[in-house]
C-alpha cells in the first residue's frame, strides 16, 4: 500500500493532460476518448451490474492461480467482497468502455475474467466484437458465465483454465485489443506479453492493469515500455497502455484521466 501511495505521488508530479501531448494520434485519443464526458446509456448497465453484485452474498470457493488478492485471504469469498476489492472501479470500467467504443476492435482477448465487470464494458463498448476471456478459477467462471447469459452478452467466449496453457492455444490468432488483468506478477506478466506479442499487429492495443500493484509489476511495465516493437505507451497510473504503430515515434506519455 505504501509503495502505491509513493508511486501515485510521483505520478501526479510528472503527469499531464492533453496540453502536454504532441503526438496527433495520442492527442486525439486523450481528447476524444479519455476526456469524453458524454453520458452513454450503457453506463447505467455498468453501474447497475456492479450494484447488483455488491448486494450478492453468494459465496464462491476461489482458486487463485496468480498473485491473489492483497485484501482477501480466505478461499471462500462472498461475491460482494470480490467485487469490492478485486474488480476495477466504475471510473475505469467506463474508460474501458470508451476505449473499446473508440477503437472498435473486432477481436478482443482478456486475461482474468473474474466476475466479468471489465468484460461487460468491453462487450458493451463494441457489441460487434468477438471477445475471448480466460478465467483460472472454475467456480468464478461458472458463476460469471451465468451472468453473461442473463445480460445477453452474446459476443463473449469464456475459457476456464490456466493462462500459461490457454494462451499458447491462441497464438495463431490476431487481436486488436488485449486486456491483461490477471496474475499480477512480474515474470508472469512478461511471459504473457512475450507470448501474445505474436498476436499483435500495427494497430493493436495492449492494456496492462495495476502497473503499480507491486515493485515487480512496475519493473515489468518498464521492461515492456522499452521493447523494440513497442512504439508508444500511456501511463494512467492504474493502467499501462501499449501501442505498436510503426508510424508513431517511440514516446512515453503519463496522462491524468
Amino acid at each position: 500500500m505504501f509503495y502505491q501511495i509513493r508511486q501515485y505521488i510521483k505520478f501526479l508530479l510528472k503527469s499531464t493532460n492533453q496540453h502536454g501531448v504532441h503526438s496527433p494520434f495520442v492527442y486525439d485519443l486523450v481528447t476524444t476518448c479519455f476526456y469524453d464526458t458524454s453520458k452513454y446509456k450503457d453506463y447505467h448497465k455498468i453501474e447497475d451490474f456492479k450494484k447488483r453484485l455488491k448486494r450478492t452474498n453468494h459465496k464462491i470457493n476461489v482458486t487463485d492461480l496468480g498473485a491473489g488478492s492483497q485484501k482477501i485471504k480466505s478461499r471462500s469469498r462472498k461475491v460482494s467482497d470480490i467485487i469490492k476489492h478485486v474488480c476495477i472501479s466504475n471510473k475505469n470500467a467506463k474508460l474501458l468502455y470508451r476505449i473499446t467504443n473508440y477503437f472498435k476492435p473486432n477481436s478482443v482477448l482478456e486475461l482474468g475474467t473474474s466476475l466479468g465487470f471489465a468484460t461487460q464494458s468491453l462487450s458493451l463498448g463494441n457489441p460487434k466484437s468477438e471477445i475471448t476471456t480466460i478465467e483460472g478459477c472454475p467456480e468464478i467462471s461458472k458463476y460469471t458465465k451465468t451472468n453473461f447469459d442473463l445480460q445477453q452478452l452474446n459476443n463473449i467466449k469464456l475459457i476456464t483454465g490456466n493462462f500459461d496453457n490457454e494462451i499458447e492455444k491462441l497464438t495463431s490468432n490476431k487481436y486488436d485489443l488485449i486486456f491483461f488483468d490477471g496474475n499480477h506478477q512480474k515474470e508472469a506478466t512478461l511471459n504473457y506479453f512475450e507470448t501474445l506479442l505474436q498476436t499483435a499487429h500495427n494497430d493493436s492495443v495492449f492494456i496492462f492493469d495495476d502497473i503499480y500493484w507491486s515493485i515487480g509489476m512496475t519493473e515489468a511495465w518498464n521492461i515492456i515500455k522499452e521493447h523494440p516493437k513497442v512504439t508508444a505507451t500511456i501511463d494512467t497510473f492504474y493502467w499501462g497502455i501499449v501501442f505498436f504503430r510503426k508510424e508513431q515515434k517511440k514516446e512515453h506519455f503519463t496522462i491524468r484521466v
